[in-house]
């Protein structure tokens, strides 16, 4: 009797949370669901996650609704398209210099750094906007520094969407779709605002072409924060100041059923590994005292496996690659289309090259809206397959026509929507796949892994792209599809170790 009492609370045990979703998502009514919420599936209250994802969209705004005119800008002020590809690229740089330091100030939690973005992004636009009326070079460089303090908030936004405390690990590719999705109308509504802007002029020596975008976006920055101040709810605070593992994450550390089964091998049931796996899941939470599951599991925890260093090697490599492509195209489309170039056939203003570069943008909107259902049945490498293989044919598409000096509107449409499509795709999972495979306690260390990565990324894309023309558009389209060999190489080689939950 007292082995048979010993069995059961292991049975009930084995068969709740996810093996209850998992038999639902296949139709199986074997079982009465749950009266409790599956916390793979849990998400953070409506309003605060509509807050994060407006405020990510927002710096996407404010990062590309320059593009359009900081060429003419710098020129006008004395400056040069390189400096320009600088200006565009450098708050990321000054992002990463401040996130650390943030970081001890946060408490683990979103309300602080969400103030902190608030501000500089108002403060940073105003100088921007000011150096027209002081006539000096550097202050449009100064603003972007100081816009760039905001943009700490891009690796807190990946961060809230990845919160083992608040987002279940089935929602955490389609929170980050949401992300892409705020990305693909920031790349498109910034430069499209910022050249229809730039055409209208307003002859002022405060509120003008070059000007007005940033005046704007300054005010409408000051109207969220007062928003966000109001409705926006931080997460729980734990004493560890991190993210807590849950049980299903603490199950996908390395072991040997879990390699086989990450490897997409399927092996009987161990009565032996369900009891040990229900250990896990009923492992206490925090304590008072400040120890955190993370304490109790042991130094398995804090060591990374060959496996994990790879796959997190896999998706830095690939946040910097996505970034540095699309900011490259970003800043060169301006200036590309408005040179002197032979291969150059369109000599279009500001305006024009907005315009370009938004309707690209738009046309991947719906293919971004079509991922998020995707994402719940696609597993991550999937995704990041098939978006990085987009990206490169729009990329050796591109390099062909700049050859053969067959450059016109249509061709170039083409590779640039299938560019802007492909590696939108792609950085959905980068952060979203490594918190899968890591324990909860971590998410804060992946999160500014991939975030230094797409700061990488974003600085040097800009550079590189304002500087295109200079180097010779051969070499500038050359080496992005080198970058991208690289990553298809860690992505081949890695591909068993890159399964992860859908969702």
């Amino acid at each position: 009797m007292a082995r048979r009492a010993t069995a059961a609370p292991t049975q009930v045990l084995s068969v709740s949370g996810s093996d209850v979703a998992h038999e639902s998502n296949l139709g199986l009514n074997t079982r009465s669901p749950s009266p409790v919420e599956d916390p793979e599936l849990k998400l953070p209250k409506m309003t605060s996650l509509v807050i994060i994802q407006a405020a990510s969209a927002m710096m996407q705004i404010s990062f590309f609704i320059v593009v359009s005119s900081s060429n003419a800008y710098a020129q006008y002020l004395g400056g040069t398209s390189t400096f320009s590809g600088l200006v565009i690229g450098i708050p990321t740089a000054f992002s990463g210099m401040a996130l650390l330091p943030l970081m001890k100030y946060d408490q683990g939690g979103y309300r602080r750094p969400l103030h902190f973005a608030c501000a500089t992004a108002i403060l940073g636009n105003v100088l921007y906007s000011l150096a027209y009326y002081a006539d000096y070079l550097y202050l449009i460089l100064l603003g972007r520094i100081v816009s760039g303090f905001s943009f700490t908030f891009f690796m807190y936004s990946k961060r809230y969407c990845s919160d083992s405390r608040i987002v279940g690990i089935r929602r955490r590719t389609t929170l980050a779709g949401w992300l892409v999705l705020g990305q693909g109308v920031g790349f498109s509504v910034g430069p499209f605002i910022g050249g229809l802007l730039y055409k209208i002029g307003f002859s002022n020596s405060v509120f003008n072409g070059y000007t007005a975008p940033t005046w704007i976006l300054a005010g409408v920055w000051a109207v969220f924060w007062a928003v966000a101040a109001r409705l926006f709810e931080d997460v729980p605070h734990t004493p560890s100041a991190e993210p807590t593992s849950e049980g299903v994450e603490l199950q996908c550390m390395p072991s040997q059923n879990e390699a086989s089964s990450a490897h997409g091998e399927d092996k009987p049931e161990d009565p032996k590994h369900d009891e040990e796996a229900a250990a896990v899941a009923v492992r206490p939470s925090p304590s008072p005292s400040g120890s955190s599951v993370e304490d109790l599991s042991g130094p398995s925890l804090r060591r990374m496996s060959a496996a994990q260093i790879g796959v997190t090697a896999t998706m830095g490599w690939f946040a910097m690659t996505c970034f540095f492509i699309l900011g490259g195209w970003e800043a060169n489309l301006p200036v590309f289309t408005g040179s002197a170039s032979p291969l150059n056939p369109f000599h279009y203003s500001p305006f024009a090259a907005g315009n370009f570069i938004a309707a690209g943008g738009a046309a991947t909107i719906p293919f971004l809206l079509a991922n998020l259902v995707a994402a719940r049945r696609v597993q991550d490498r999937h995704t990041l397959a098939v978006g990085t293989s987009l990206g490169l044919v729009g990329l050796l598409a591109a390099l062909a026509i700049l050859a053969a000096d067959r450059v016109s509107f249509g061709a170039l449409f083409v590779c640039w929507f299938l560019v802007a499509l492909g590696f939108n795709l792609s950085s959905t999972v980068t952060l979203s796949l490594l918190s899968k495979q890591m324990p909860g306690e971590w998410n804060s260390k992946m999160s500014l892994v991939i975030q230094y990565s797409n700061y990488t990324g974003r600085v040097s894309g800009a550079v590189w792209g304002g500087a295109g023309v200079q180097v010779g558009m051969l070499n500038y389209v050359g080496l992005q599809i080198a970058i991208v060999g690289v990553g298809m190489l860690m992505f081949s080689t890695l591909w068993k170790q890159l399964k992860a939950k859908t969702g």
